[in-house]
């Protein structure tokens, strides 16, 4: 048996605005999903394209993954872990997002 190391998150209760002007926030879902609505000054990049992208994302500053519920994002916050980022994933995603009636950009 293999053990998965713990994937850093936070859920949106806990998500403070400090937190949230600081980092990156990085979403990773597809593109008709990101035109749906996304959070408001996050970077794009579908997790497809992350692994040739990933120099698009900063070092020394917190990135904060997001898809739609946190499957996809957990998995872009263990490999930007793994690339040296200090990744942490939106657990419950945007549907959590949206739930708890935070804004939402369009287009």
């Amino acid at each position: 048996m293999f053990e998965t190391p713990e994937i850093p998150a936070v859920v949106v209760a806990e998500l403070d605005d400090e937190l949230l002007a600081e980092a990156f926030v990085l979403d990773v879902r597809e593109p008709d999903e990101w035109a749906r609505g996304h959070i408001e000054g996050a970077t794009h990049i579908p997790l497809g394209q992350l692994q040739e992208r990933v120099g698009e994302v900063p070092l020394g500053q917190k990135v904060l993954c997001v898809c739609a519920v946190g499957g996809r994002s957990g998995m872009a916050t263990q490999f930007l872990a793994s690339e040296g980022r200090d990744a942490i994933n939106l657990d419950g995603g945007m549907h959590a997002w949206q739930a708890s009636g935070r804004p939402v950009s369009v287009g």
